[in-house]
C-alpha cells in the first residue's frame, strides 16, 4: 500500500491570481508546501495536479513532481482524483490531498492524518481539525467548523459557529468570546483510499454542499463517514497577498 501526498493547484483566483507562484521568504508558495509535505514519515511520494503550464514548469524547476490534468475539474477533490488515475494508483492506496496555500503545514498532520486507516481496515476518508484558539475564527465564515460524534466522525462543517449555545447573550456569536466550549476548526486536509476517492468524485452535488460552498458536504449527505483527525498545530491559510508577510513572520520567529 503507498501513501502519496496530491497538492491540488491552480493558477486563477478571483481574490489572489497566481497564489501558487507567489513568492514567500524567496520561494514560491507551492514549493514551500511540497517541501514540507515530502518530510512527512508516511509519505511515498509527492505530486502537484495542475491545469496550468507555469505552475507545472516551476514545480518540475525545483526538482518536485507534477502531473498535468483537465482545466474542467469542478473541485480540487475531483483534480486530485485525476491525478491518481494518471499515475496509476491501486484502489487500496492512500492518497493525502494537501492544500497548496497552506506553507506553514507542519509534516506530522500528514502522518496523522493516515494513522486512523492503519487501525480501521474500513475507513474511506478522514480530514483534520485544531481546537480554535483565536476566538474570531469561530464567527468568521472563512473559517470553517466541524463537529463529530463520540466515535470522532463528522457530523457536519459549517461556515457559521457550531456548536451554538442556546443559553449565548449574544446568539450570532454563539459565545465566541465566552470560551465555555470548544469549537474546532477544518484545517482542510482530506486523506482517501483511492477507492473511496472515485466514489466521491461520482456523487453528484449535494445541497448542502452547493449552500455551504463546501465539497466535504457531500460525502456526508450520501451517508458516508469521515473521520476526524485533531492535530495540535494549526495550518494558516494565504488567501490575499497581504497574507504574505504573516506568513513570513511566523517562519522567521520559528
Amino acid at each position: 500500500m503507498k501513501i502519496v501526498a496530491i497538492i491540488p493547484s491552480r493558477y486563477g483566483s478571483t481574490r489572489f491570481d497566481g497564489k501558487p507562484l507567489a513568492i514567500i521568504a524567496g520561494k514560491p508558495m507551492i514549493r514551500l508546501v511540497y517541501e514540507r509535505a515530502i518530510q512527512a514519515e508516511r509519505i511515498s511520494d509527492v505530486f502537484v495536479a495542475t491545469d496550468d503550464q507555469r505552475i507545472y514548469d516551476a514545480v518540475l524547476a525545483f526538482g518536485g513532481k507534477a502531473v498535468m490534468t483537465s482545466a474542467n475539474n469542478r473541485s480540487g477533490t475531483d483534480r486530485v482524483a485525476e491525478a491518481a488515475e494518471k499515475i496509476g494508483l491501486n484502489l487500496d492506496d492512500i492518497i493525502v490531498n494537501v492544500q497548496g496555500d497552506q506553507p506553514l503545514l507542519n509534516p506530522v498532520c500528514i502522518d496523522e492524518l493516515v494513522e486512523p486507516f492503519f487501525t480501521d481496515p474500513d475507513l474511506g476518508m478522514s480530514t483534520l481539525a485544531f481546537k480554535v484558539i483565536n476566538k474570531d475564527e469561530i464567527t468568521n465564515p472563512k473559517d470553517v467548523k466541524v463537529i463529530f460524534d463520540s466515535a470522532g466522525f463528522a457530523l457536519y462543517f459549517s461556515r457559521s459557529p457550531i456548536p451554538c449555545s442556546r443559553d449565548s447573550s449574544n446568539l450570532s456569536a454563539c459565545d465566541a468570546q465566552a470560551g465555555n466550549f470548544d469549537t474546532y476548526k477544518h484545517l482542510g486536509f482530506y486523506a482517501y483510499t483511492r477507492r473511496f476517492l472515485e466514489i466521491f468524485r461520482n456523487l453528484p452535488q449535494g445541497k448542502l454542499e452547493m449552500i455551504e460552498k463546501l465539497e466535504q458536504l457531500r460525502a456526508l449527505e450520501y451517508g458516508h463517514k469521515i473521520k476526524v483527525v485533531i492535530t495540535d498545530y494549526d495550518s494558516p491559510e494565504v488567501d490575499l497577498p497581504e497574507d504574505i508577510a504573516k506568513v513570513e513572520q511566523i517562519m522567521m520567529a520559528s
